[in-house]
C-alpha cells in the first residue's frame, strides 16, 4: 500500500483516536462486575488470577518466578520475531552512544527502562500480519521505543518513582534534572532517525502520538487532586498518554507491508483496545500490586492524586457518607493515603469492576484482528493481548 493513500491526523481535526468512535470507551457504554461484556466467541473470559497478591510465597520468590515466566512469555509471543527484534536492539545501541563515557554510562543505563519492548513487537507483528517485515520494520522499532523510553523517564520524575523494570530509575541514580535531559535526548534523537527515513510520513505520525502522549500527560498532571474526572475523562487521557504509541506501532507496521486502509485500521484499533487495558492493569497494580514483583514503585498514583479508575469507581458508587470519608483521605496528607483508603477500595466493587473492565478492553482488542488471516504473528498478538492483562511484572 502506498505510504500517501492513508490521510493522517490533521491538527485542525478531531485526533485520530476520537474518530475511532468504537474505541472510545467500552462497546457497551458500561461494564458490570462480573465481566459480562462483548465478546467475539472465540476467546472467553479468563480470570485475572495474576492480578492478585495472595500468594503465600515470599515476595522475592515470586518475583523471580515471574520475571522468569516473563521472559518465557516474551521468547514465546515474540518467536516470529526474533531476528528482526534482535536487530532493534543492536539499533538502539547503535543509536545510544556517545563519546563522553559519563553520558555513555546514562544512555546505556536508559535503555535498560524500557523493558519489554512492545511496542517495537506490536510494529513487527503487525507487519507479518500482512506480509513480510524489511528494515524499514527496524528502525521504526527503534524510534518507537526511544520514544516511549523518554515518556518513561520523564513520568518516573513526574511520580517520584525509584524504580523500574527492577532498576533503580534515572531521577533517583541521577537526578530530576538528568532525567529530563535524557528524556530529551531521546525524543531529539528519535527524530533524528523518523527523519531519515525514505518517506515522512512516519515522521509525521510518531510526531503526532508523541504530542498526544505529551498531551495527555499534561492532562493528567494538571488534573491531579481533581477528584470529580469521570470515567469518560479517564479512558479520554488514557488514549492519549498511553494507547496512542501502541495504536501508531500496529499502524506503522501494517501499513509499511502494504496492508489495506482496513487492515491497517483493524490493527490500529487493535493497539488502541491493548494499551487502554495494559493501562487499567498498571492502575489497578498500582494499588494491590507488590513492588518487588511487579518491579516498580507502586502506589505513587495515589499519592500524586492520580484519579484511576478504582477511584472513580469508588467514589461513584459510595453513600454519601463514605464518599465524605473517602474525599477527606484523597485530600489528606500523600503519604496515608493508600493505607486509608485500602479497605474502602475492598468493601466496594471497584477491584472487581477495574479487572472486568481491562478484560473488556482485552476482548475489543481480539475481536479487532477477527478480518485478518490466521498466521503466527496474529496469534502472537492475541496472546500478548492476554498479557496486557493478565500478568503480575
Amino acid at each position: 500500500m502506498d505510504l500517501t493513500s492513508i490521510t493522517r491526523h490533521d491538527p485542525t481535526e478531531s485526533s485520530p483516536i476520537q474518530r475511532r468512535s468504537s474505541s472510545n470507551g467500552p462497546s457497551n457504554g458500561n461494564c458490570a462486575s462480573n465481566g459480562t461484556g462483548a465478546s467475539n466467541g472465540k476467546r472467553g473470559h479468563r480470570q485475572m488470577g495474576s492480578f492478585s497478591n495472595s500468594d503465600s510465597r515470599n515476595s522475592s520468590e515470586i518475583g523471580n518466578s515471574d520475571i522468569r515466566g516473563a521472559s518465557e512469555l516474551l521468547r514465546r509471543m515474540y518467536g516470529p520475531i526474533e531476528a528482526p527484534m534482535a536487530e532493534i536492539e543492536k539499533r538502539i545501541a547503535a543509536e545510544l552512544q556517545s563519546p563522553y563515557e559519563a553520558i555513555g554510562h546514562l544512555l546505556r543505563h536508559g535503555t535498560q527502562l524500557g523493558g519489554k519492548r512492545m511496542r517495537p513487537a506490536l510494529i513487527l507483528l503487525s507487519g507479518q500480519c500482512i506480509g513480510e517485515t524489511n528494515e524499514q520494520h527496524t528502525i521504526l522499532g527503534t524510534i518507537i521505543e526511544m520514544v516511549h523510553t523518554a515518556t518513561l523517564i520523564h513520568d518516573d520524575v513526574l511520580d517520584e518513582a525509584e524504580t523500574r523494570r527492577h532498576v533503580p530509575t534515572v531521577n533517583a541514580k541521577w537526578s530530576n534534572h538528568t532525567s529530563i535531559l535524557l528524556g530529551d535526548y531521546l525524543f531529539a534523537q528519535s527524530f533524528r532517525l523518523a527523519a531519515s527515513m525514505a518517506s515522512n510520513e512516519a515522521c509525521q505520525w510518531i510526531g503526532e502520538a508523541a504530542r498526544l502522549v505529551c498531551e495527555g500527560e499534561m492532562r493528567q498532571v494538571l488534573q491531579r487532586d481533581t477528584l470529580d474526572i469521570d470515567e469518560a475523562t479517564y479512558f479520554d487521557i488514557l488514549r492519549g498518554k498511553t494507547a496512542e504509541l501502541c495504536r501508531v506501532s500496529c499502524e506503522l507496521g501494517a501499513l509499511h507491508s502494504g496492508g489495506t486502509e482496513s487492515q491497517v485500521d483493524a490493527l490500529g484499533r487493535f493497539g488502541n483496545a491493548i494499551g487502554i487495558a495494559f493501562q487499567i492493569a498498571d492502575d489497578y497494580l498500582d494499588l494491590w500490586g507488590d513492588d518487588d514483583t511487579v518491579g516498580k514503585t507502586l502506589g505513587t498514583d495515589i499519592e500524586q492524586g492520580k484519579m484511576t479508575l478504582p477511584l472513580i469507581r469508588l467514589l461513584e458508587t459510595s453513600s454519601l457518607r463514605n464518599r465524605e470519608r473517602i474525599v477527606a483521605i484523597l485530600r489528606g496528607p500523600s503519604e496515608e493515603r493508600l493505607p486509608a483508603i485500602r479497605p474502602l477500595l475492598e468493601a466496594s466493587d471497584a477491584k472487581d469492576y477495574t479487572e472486568s473492565m481491562a478484560q473488556q478492553f482485552r476482548r475489543e482488542a481480539i475481536s479487532a484482528l477477527d478480518e485478518l488471516e490466521p498466521t503466527q504473528a496474529k496469534e502472537s498478538l492475541l496472546t500478548l493481548a492476554d498479557f496486557a492483562v493478565d500478568r503480575r511484572f
